[in-house]
């Protein structure tokens, strides 16, 4: 356990065992050789992930990962804990009876693009809009990679690909712009290959009670390589790349040079520092009840050139959870039956006997 992290800081954690003995990174990695393409992004979450998990203090037998369908799927065979390899976009929701089930567990879901938000889009909004105890990592490479390179719901208008020689006709999904129309909890975006980021946002994700849904872009380097370049190379990214941060101005660009405002017609955009006053400048909100400037903020990237993406936390907002209103809820039935019969119980009012 890292001493320099306070485990009562996570909130979301509180029902789940704390082990008082010091951990590493190398103690959360299974023995199973990873079996990914080289050069492949998942490994750098891989390696994120291992590396941050020590900072919760649990026990590793009450961490849990559940994973679907996809190449980012293997995640739980390269975890010390527990771990489920699911069904085909149906990880939220298995992990959802896990988490209202158990709740001495910290329960993970790993999950891509196409798992996520194509056949498992229904159990994914559901999952968000409950605000049930769970941390979803939706990685994010546009692409099919497992079945050798279609496009997802992800990928741009226009998308050539093995299934769209002609490029895709889709309108693609904004993972993020979906999550806060669901009601959202919790909601964040990064980037595989920026570390420092990656962790602060697991971090902000694990203190969180309810529903955190953290998109990663990732890098597919066989079929989509280089969907992220402009956000990562070190001559561009700045001018790229809003870094939000929660209660200071929406300020971006090598120089700072750029700046994010409300327009006169209402909407959001960027400009230029110099065109405006600083009491012009949007500050960042997390913890706004709603949602709608984060939303807004969601929409400001191009999906072709990707200018003006904002990556990290864009909402962080108190609700009860999904299994802590249902425990409480049990409770009160509970007490509420007493010592009657549980025969009678089931029976009720609205039965009789034919004699």
């Amino acid at each position: 356990m890292n001493p320099a992290v306070n485990p009562s800081s996570f909130p979301a954690l509180d029902l789940v065992p704390k082990t008082n003995e010091t951990q590493k990174a190398k103690e959360f990695k299974s023995d199973q050789e990873v079996r990914w393409c080289p050069g492949c992004g998942d490994y750098a979450i891989l390696a994120a992930v291992q590396g941050f998990l020590p900072e919760l203090g649990l026990r590793r037998e009450n961490i849990v990962f559940v994973s679907g369908i996809g190449c980012s799927s293997r995640f739980p065979y390269y975890m010390n804990t527990y771990g489920l390899h699911s069904i085909h976009g149906r990880a939220p929701a298995i992990a959802t009876g896990l988490a209202v089930s158990r709740p001495d567990l910290s329960v993970w879901v790993v999950t891509g693009d196409g798992d996520a938000l194509s056949i498992g889009g229904n159990h994914l909004i559901h999952a968000l809009r409950r605000n049930v105890n769970l941390k979803i990592l939706l990685f994010n490479n546009r692409i099919y990679g497992l079945t050798k390179g279609q496009y997802s719901p992800t990928s741009e208008t226009g998308k050539i690909t093995k299934s769209t020689p002609m490029g895709s006709l889709d309108y693609s999904f904004n993972p993020v712009s979906v999550a806060l129309g669901a009601e959202a909890t919790f909601v964040a975006r990064t980037l595989d290959s920026d570390r420092a980021h990656l962790t602060s946002v697991l971090r902000a994700a694990a203190a969180h009670e309810g529903t955190a849904l953290v998109e990663i872009y990732q890098n597919c380097n066989i079929f989509n390589d280089n969907a992220w370049e402009p956000l990562k190379d070190g001559d561009t990214r700045d001018d790229m790349l809003i870094r939000l941060e929660h209660g200071e101005p929406i300020r971006f660009g090598a120089q700072g040079n750029r700046v994010v405002v409300r327009g006169d017609d209402g909407h959001v955009g960027v400009v230029a520092a110099s065109e405006v006053d600083e009491s012009q400048i949007l500050r960042h909100d997390a913890h706004a009840d709603d949602p709608g400037l984060a939303f807004a903020l969601s929409r400001l990237s191009d999906p072709h050139t990707l200018a003006d993406t904002p990556i990290g936390v864009f909402r962080d907002v108190s609700r009860p959870s999904y299994d802590r209103l249902a425990r409480e809820q049990m409770a009160a039935a509970q007490a509420a039956m007493g010592d009657r019969d549980l025969a009678v119980l089931l029976a009720g009012s609205d039965t009789w006997t034919v004699s």
